[in-house]
C-alpha cells in the first residue's frame, strides 16, 4: 500500500448511502465508471485528490465530513491491544496500525472483539483452574458474580462509548439541581426526597404509575447526586448500555443483570466525573482522592472507583486495581483497570493494609507491596461508611484499597517520602503463596508437602518440606 495513497472505501460507501445513491448514480455524477466506484469502496483503488475535491463540490459536502471520526480511537485501541506479549515478535509499526484502522475499520473492530473474547476465555479458564486445584468441583457451576467480573476485567473496566455518552450530557447537566430539572422537564417525573420508610427502606424508587422518583432524604449530598445520575442512566443510556452488553458472553441471566447494573453505575459515575476533566484533575492533583472528592462533589469510594476506569485508548490514566472488603474479609467489589495478578482471587492476605485500616477509620494508609514473584505495587487503603443519616439508621463500615504498579507510584501524592521504604511481602492468597516463613499464613500452599517438625516448633503455622 502506497503511503501517500488515500484509501477510504468504508467512508466513501457511507457517504454514498447517506445520499441515497447507487454506485451507478455516483459514477455518473463523478464521470467515472461504476466499476471504479466499486473498487474504491473495496479499497482496491485509492481516492485521488482531484476526485476528492470533485466529490465535495458535486454533493456540496465538507471534505472533513469524509473523515472517519472513529479512526483515531480505533487505531489507539489496536495499538493498546497489539502491546500484548502474544504479539511481541510481530513488527507492526504505528503507521501500519493507523492504515488498518482507517482503511479497514471492519477488520480492526473484528480483531478487537476477538481479542476481548479471548481475554474473557482466559479469565474463565484461570477461575476454573483455581477452583479445580482447590478441589471444589461443585463450584464449577456458572457463577454470575464471576461472570460479571470477568466481563468487566476483559475490558479493563473501561467503556469509551459510555464515557462519551455521559460526557455529552454532563455539558448540559452539572450538579444536583440540574439533574432534578432534567428528570422533571425531559422525563416528566417529579423528584422527591422522602423518609426511607415511605419507600420501604430503599435509597431510590421510581414509581412508574405515579410518575415520581423518590430518593431517601437520609443520603448525603454526593449519594443523592449519584442516585439521580443512576436514574438518568436508566432513562437515557439504555442504547449504549445494551450495545456494551451485546459484546459480552453470559451463561446466565443473572450474570447479564449484574453486568448491566455495573454498566449503568459506570455511566452514572461518568456523568458526575466526566472523563477528560476528571483525568486532567487527577493528574494535576497527583491523584489526591480527597481533593477530587471536593472538586466533583463525589464520595471517596466513588472517586476511587472512577480512577479504575481511566483506560480510554490514547487518553489513559494510571491503571488501578480496586477492592472493597468488610471486617470479615468478604470481598463485595473488585474492579481491575490494570490486569493485576490478584484481580481475580486476591485481597485475602492479612499483611495488606486494607485489613489494618479498620483500626484507623477514615485515615488513608499507604503501603508498598511485593508479591512472591517479585512484582511490586503501591497501594492506599481507607475505610468508608455506607448507610446512616440518623441515629437509628443502620451503618456499614468497609475498607477500600487502590493499587497500581510500582512504576506509577511517583504519580501519586501518597508516595511522597516513601522512596526508601521496604515493600511488605504479601501473597494473592495463602493457598497460592509459597513464602515459607510467613507467620500470618492461614493455609498451606497447593503442591507443597508439610514437614512433620516432631522435634522443634519454628513458630510458623505451616512448615514445608525442603525449607
Amino acid at each position: 500500500m502506497a503511503r501517500n495513497a488515500i484509501y477510504m472505501g468504508p467512508r466513501l460507501k457511507r457517504v454514498r448511502r447517506d445520499l441515497g445513491l447507487t454506485q451507478a448514480n455516483m459514477a455518473a455524477d463523478l464521470e467515472i465508471s461504476p466499476s471504479y466506484v466499486a473498487l474504491m469502496e473495496r479499497n482496491q483503488r485509492p481516492v485521488t485528490a482531484e476526485l476528492l475535491l470533485k466529490l465535495a463540490k458535486t454533493y456540496r459536502i465538507d471534505i472533513a465530513d469524509l473523515a472517519d471520526d472513529e479512526g483515531e480511537e480505533t487505531a489507539a485501541r489496536l495499538q493498546a491491544l497489539l502491546k500484548e506479549p502474544i504479539f511481541a515478535d510481530i513488527d507492526l509499526p504505528a503507521l501500519d496500525i493507523a492504515d488498518i484502522a482507517t482503511s479497514y475499520p471492519g477488520f480492526a473492530e473484528a480483531l478487537i472483539r476477538l481479542h476481548t473474547a479471548f481475554e474473557e476465555e482466559q479469565l474463565e479458564l484461570a477461575q476454573r483452574r483455581e477452583i479445580a486445584s482447590g478441589g471444589d468441583a461443585g463450584a464449577l457451576a456458572p457463577d454470575p458474580v464471576t461472570e460479571a467480573r470477568n466481563f468487566l476485567a476483559a475490558r479493563r473496566n473501561c467503556f469509551p462509548a459510555l464515557d462519551d455518552s455521559a460526557s455529552e450530557l454532563a455539558q448540559e447537566v452539572s450538579g444536583l439541581d440540574a439533574m432534578i430539572e432534567r428528570i422533571e422537564t425531559r422525563h416528566r417525573l417529579r423528584v422527591r426526597f422522602v423518609d426511607p420508610e415511605v419507600i420501604l427502606g430503599a435509597q431510590r424508587f421510581h414509581d412508574v404509575h405515579r410518575e415520581q422518583v423518590f430518593v431517601s432524604q437520609l443520603l448525603e449530598h454526593s449519594s443523592r447526586k449519584f442516585q439521580l445520575a443512576l436514574q438518568l442512566g436508566l432513562l437515557e443510556a439504555e442504547k449504549e448500555v445494551e450495545a456494551a452488553l451485546a459484546d459480552g458472553r453470559f451463561a446466565s441471566d443473572n450474570a447479564r443483570r449484574l453486568a448491566r447494573r455495573a454498566l449503568v453505575t459506570y455511566w452514572a459515575a461518568a456523568l458526575i466525573m466526566p472523563y477528560r476533566p476528571f483525568v486532567r484533575a487527577a493528574r494535576k492533583s497527583r491523584h489526591d482522592i480527597e481533593a477530587l472528592c471536593r472538586e466533583f462533589g463525589a464520595s471517596f469510594e466513588q472517586v476511587a472507583h472512577r480512577l479504575t476506569t481511566l483506560q480510554k485508548p490514547g487518553e489513559e490514566g494510571v491503571p488501578f486495581f480496586f477492592i472493597r472488603i468488610d471486617r470479615a474479609g468478604n470481598v463485595s467489589k473488585r474492579l481491575d483497570g490494570a490486569g493485576f495478578p490478584f484481580a481475580r482471587h486476591g485481597g485475602g492476605c492479612p499483611l495488606w493494609s486494607v485489613h489494618h485500616s479498620f483500626s484507623t477509620p477514615r485515615q488513608i494508609v499507604p503501603q508498598k507491596l511485593e508479591l512472591p514473584d517479585g512484582q511490586r505495587f503501591f497501594s492506599i487503603a481507607r475505610t468508608v461508611t455506607s448507610g446512616g443519616g440518623s441515629w437509628h439508621a443502620p451503618r456499614a463500615m468497609r475498607a477500600v484499597a487502590l493499587a497500581c504498579a510500582e512504576e506509577h507510584a511517583p504519580l501519586l501524592v501518597y508516595a511522597d517520602g516513601m522512596e526508601n521504604t521496604e515493600p511488605t511481602p504479601i501473597g494473592v492468597a495463602c493457598h497460592l503463596c509459597h513464602r515459607p516463613h510467613c507467620v500470618a499464613r492461614s493455609a498451606p500452599p497447593i503442591g507443597r508437602d508439610m514437614r512433620p517438625d516432631n522435634y522443634r516448633d519454628t513458630g510458623v503455622p505451616f512448615a514445608f518440606a525442603g525449607d
